[in-house]
């Protein structure tokens, strides 16, 4: 690496984690109306930011949910440009007691900084902003063309961004794409993952009587919507892992043999992720190991499940009515909408008699793989591999980014996920953290990875 650039990352480095605790400090949390403001203040926080380092033509662009920033520079002539995508929307914070310190009042203990997005994707979304600016700062330049889409509702399913993509393919036309939303196998790894699982979600709402009843007076003589539910649930999966729904495995594409090699060499202990998890057993599909369950295999999750009564104590009633929130994630050539339809028809055929089941539509997005010897990817695990002194991993990541899709069809451009996260760092939950190692690293390994990306380009 550039010394210059080392030197100046290094004498910026407590400025650079301030600046990332302000933004941290901004509660974003796009799936709650009551912070529709501070969505739009983190907004206007990233546009000024892009501003400060260098990119030009910056603009916050409406949606019909919450607004996309865009940003680029476009001063290296007849060089490749490159997309950079990211999000500066949140999780909610739910169990708030679970925290150890406050979600939105950053503090580093251990060598981490535990913050709401702090890993996801706040902490990786601004790496790449000081990763720029110490190139521009120190070289007065940068090696490609770059933009920058960082939208506001990614942890809601990127519901506006395909219509914004679409609308706006001019403006967002690249030669690569590159992400920073998915994490490494571990600790000292770094891992390129070259396709995510795509996802389908709905909930069901069993309806029962009119009103509560009281289960002395009436129970035996109707259904009681939760035990309903329960049926309904259980009739998804069998005994070993298998999802039951019909047609639900027809279109998944069974993995190479390059790949299930590559996953072998990773040496994955099994036993070591059991006793992480805390779980007294691995469970999942019967015939397939635990990183093609959790990478090229499609699931059906029950997320949520609720209804009667919740308080402390008894009530003795048969509740009016139950409802599931259910997510599926999907391996490349299965179809969200599909996938959807052959839920409908599983819940039609299987729903118990004496109640009425209806179903609410959600997050819906499609699978991506791109090969793993694209020389964007390969100039990545370059990158990785000068910092980190290791070969780099390349995996399929087990989440979903619902706009991958979308990327990928609407811009016809490489896409290279190339995350700086660990799978431990508790994103989507309490105590959510990212560890400065990888804060560390990963701005020289970006630095480094834009210079290896114009010689392979």
């Amino acid at each position: 690496m550039n010394p210059n650039i080392q030197n100046y990352l290094i004498e910026n480095r407590e400025s650079h984690l301030q600046e990332l605790f302000d933004l941290l400090k901004i509660p974003s949390i796009s799936a709650l109306p009551d912070h529709k403001e501070d969505v739009k203040a983190t907004a206007e926080w990233v546009a000024q930011s892009l501003r400060n380092i260098g990119m030009d033509n910056v603009s916050i662009h409406p949606t019909k949910g919450h607004p996309v920033v865009y940003g680029d520079w476009l001063h290296a002539e007849g060089k490749p440009t490159v997309l950079i995508y990211g999000h500066y929307d949140v999780q909610p914070v739910d169990p708030l007691h679970l925290w150890d310190s406050p979600p939105f009042e950053p503090e580093i203990r251990d060598d981490k900084i535990y913050a709401r997005g702090a890993s996801d994707d706040k902490g990786q979304t601004f790496m790449h902003l000081k990763a720029l600016e110490t190139i521009l700062k120190t070289e007065g330049k940068l090696p490609l063309n770059f933009k920058f889409c960082i939208e506001g509702e990614e942890e809601i399913g990127s519901p506006n961004l395909p219509a914004f993509v679409e609308e706006n393919k001019e403006l967002l036309s690249a030669d690569v794409i590159v992400v920073s939303d998915t994490s490494m196998n571990e600790r000292g790894k770094p891992t390129i993952s070259y396709g995510v699982r795509g996802l389908a979600g709905l909930q069901i709402d069993v309806k029962g009587a009119k009103s509560d009843l009281h289960s002395g007076l009436y129970g035996g003589g109707v259904h009681n919507p939760i035990n309903a539910l329960v049926q309904l649930l259980d009739s998804f999966h069998n005994e070993d892992g298998k999802i039951t729904v019909e047609g639900f495995y027809d279109d998944v594409l069974p993995i190479t043999e390059e790949e299930k090699q590559a996953f072998e060499d990773l040496n994955f202990d099994e036993e070591k992720q059991r006793q992480e998890l805390g779980v007294p057993a691995l469970f999942g599909e019967k015939g397939h190991s635990y990183l093609e369950r959790t990478w090229v295999r499609p699931t059906l999750d029950i997320n949520g499940i609720y209804g009667g009564f919740q308080g402390e104590g008894i009530k003795t009633v048969i509740p009016s009515e139950a409802h599931a929130k259910i997510t599926c994630r999907l391996v490349p050539n299965q179809d969200p909408d599909v996938i959807v339809e052959q839920l409908k028809q599983h819940i039609e055929k299987n729903k118990p008699v004496g109640i009425e089941v209806s179903l609410q539509l959600f997050d819906k997005g499609a699978p991506y793989v791109t090969p793993f010897d694209h020389p964007a990817i390969q100039a990545a695990s370059r990158a990785y591999e000068q910092v980190y002194k290791v070969p780099t991993s390349f995996t399929r990541g087990g989440g979903t980014l619902p706009i991958i899709s979308t990327l990928d069809k609407v811009l016809h451009a490489p896409i290279v996920l190339m995350g700086f996260g660990l799978p431990t760092e508790n994103f989507h939950a309490p105590n959510e953290h990212f560890h400065l190692e990888n804060f560390d690293k990963g701005l020289e390994t970006l630095c480094i990875y834009w210079f290896e990306l114009e010689k392979s380009l």
